[in-house]
C-alpha cells in the first residue's frame, strides 16, 4: 500500500537528513489510533494486539533468578545455547522433523526476525507477493530494500482466506518471496495444511522463498493441527519461518523472538544480526527456555479464554447494525465489514471520538478493505462487553 499523504510526517519530507526510504516509511495506522487515543479519557481499547494476562509465574521466576545470578551479559551471537537448543528441540517434538540450533536464530521478538529476513533480501528487481490485509510490517520493509509488493487480496465473503491457486498465478519472472502470516493479523483467519502445502511446494520448485510470521502459531481457537511452514516442506533452502515468546506467553515487553530456516540462511542472518542488535535480551532469553521447557498448562488456559472471548464477539457483531463478519479460527482479531463503499477510517475516528472505543481501520493493513475494522479481543471480557454497550447504539444511528 503506498503511503498516503496524511501518513507522512511533514518534517521528513523538510528535512533532506533522512534518507528517502525513511521518509518514505508511513505512520502505521494502528499507532495513529492509539495515540489519538491517549489524549482521551475513559477509552476502551479493543486496538491492540497485545494479550491481557500476565506472565506465567513459572516463567517470571526465571526471569527474575537470570537477573539475581548475574545473567546480564552478551550471549552467543545467534543466542544462549540453552535457548536454541530449547527452540530447536520444541519445534523438533512439534512438527515431527529434525531441527538444529543451527537451524535458529535468536532475535528481539519476531520483528527484528522479519526485518532480518526481508531486508537481508529484498532488493531492486525483486518481487513479493503479500497477502492484502495484513500485519503492516512487511510492505514498508519490502519497498525500503528497493523490492516491489505485489498484493494479493482476499475476501471477507470467503474467511479473509488465502487462494494458493492464486498466489502461484502470481508467481512471475520477478517474484523472489511470498509472505505468509496465518493465524494472520488483522483477520485470525488460519490457512489449512493444503494451501500452506500448495504455496511451499510450489514456491521451492521455482526457487522463490516463503517467509512466514507464525507468531500466532499456538493461539488456534478451533481444533486443529497447525500447519506451519515447517510441516509442510521437505527441506529449509526456501522456507524462513519466524515466531516468538509474545503472543503464546504474553511475553510482548520481553523481546524473545527466533527466525528458522536452513543452517546456511542462518549463518548470513546471524551476521546481519550483529549489526542490528547483536544478541537480544539475556535474561529474557532465560525466561524463553523455561517457557518453552515449562508445559503448556498457562498457554491452555490462555486459549480458554481467547475461545470465550471470540465466540462472545462473534455473537455481538452479528448483533451491531452495518457489520457483516465470519468465525475467525486463530489469534485474537474479528475484522467486519462495514457496507461497501464505507469509509471505515472516519468511522474509526468518529467512534473514538463519539463513544471511547478504540479500533483499528481497514486501510491500515492494506489497500483491498478500506471498510473493515479490526477489533481486538486480547481484552477482557468486561471491556469486550462495555465496549459493544456502547458500539451498538452508536452504530444504530449511523446512515450508511
Amino acid at each position: 500500500m503506498a503511503a498516503q499523504p496524511e501518513d507522512i510526517d511533514v518534517d521528513d519530507v523538510r528535512e533532506p537528513v533522512w534518507s528517502p526510504s525513511v521518509r518514505a516509511l508511513p505512520i502505521p495506522g494502528i499507532r495513529k489510533m492509539v495515540n489519538m487515543a491517549a489524549e482521551m479519557d475513559d477509552v476502551i481499547h479493543l486496538s491492540i494486539g497485545q494479550p491481557d494476562f500476565p506472565v506465567p509465574e513459572h516463567i517470571l521466576e526465571a526471569h527474575i533468578q537470570a537477573l539475581r545470578e548475574g545473567k546480564t551479559g552478551y550471549t552467543m551471537d545467534a543466542g544462549l545455547p540453552q535457548m536454541l537448543e530449547a527452540v530447536a528441540e520444541y519445534y523438533s517434538h512439534r512438527y515431527d522433523r529434525p531441527l538444529e540450533p543451527e537451524n535458529v536464530l535468536i532475535t528481539t521478538g519476531a520483528t527484528e526476525a522479519m526485518y532480518l529476513a526481508i531486508a537481508a533480501t529484498a532488493a531492486p528487481g525483486r518481487q513479493f507477493l503479500v497477502p492484502d490485509p495484513t500485519f503492516p510490517l512487511y510492505a514498508p520493509l519490502i519497498r525500503m530494500n528497493g523490492a516491489e509488493v505485489k498484493a494479493i487480496p482476499t475476501r471477507a465473503e470467503h474467511g479473509h482466506q488465502l487462494d494458493p491457486q492464486e498466489v502461484i498465478d502470481n508467481i512471475g519472472m520477478r517474484t523472489f518471496g511470498i509472505i505468509l502470516n496465518s493465524p494472520s493479523n488483522p483477520t485470525g483467519t488460519v490457512y489449512p495444511k493444503e494451501t500452506v502445502e500448495a504455496i511451499v511446494q510450489e514456491a521451492a520448485y521455482r526457487g522463490v522463498y516463503v517467509f512466514s510470521d507464525e507468531v500466532y502459531d499456538h493461539l488456534l481457537l478451533d481444533e486443529m493441527e497447525y500447519p506451519s511452514v515447517l510441516r509442510c516442506t521437505s527441506d529449509l533452502d526456501h522456507v524462513m519461518a519466524v515466531s516468538s515468546l509474545s503472543k503464546t506467553f504474553s511475553m510482548a515487553g520481553l523481546r524473545i523472538g527466533w527466525l528458522i530456516s536452513s543452517q546456511g540462511a542462518i549463518k548470513k542472518l546471524q551476521r546481519f544480526h550483529i549489526f542490528t542488535t547483536t544478541v537480544a535480551n539475556t535474561p529474557a532469553q532465560w525466561a524463553g527456555v523455561a517457557a518453552l521447557r515449562g508445559g503448556m498448562e498457562c498457554v491452555d488456559e490462555m486459549l480458554e479464554a481467547y475461545r470465550a472471548r471470540r465466540d462472545r464477539i462473534v455473537e455481538l457483531v452479528s448483533k451491531t447494525p452495518f457489520m457483516t463478519s465470519y468465525r475467525p479460527q486463530g489469534a485474537f482479531y474479528i475484522f467486519p465489514s462495514l457496507p461497501p463503499n464505507t469509509d471505515a477510517t472516519n468511522v474509526a475516528t468518529r467512534m473514538l471520538k463519539e463513544t471511547g472505543v478504540c479500533v483499528v481501520p481497514g486501510d491500515a493493513f492494506g489497500d483491498s478493505c478500506p471498510n473493515s475494522l479490526r477489533i481486538s479481543y486480547a481484552a477482557s471480557m468486561d471491556d469486550i462487553e462495555r465496549a459493544f454497550e456502547r458500539i451498538v447504539p452508536w452504530m444504530e444511528k449511523q446512515d450508511f
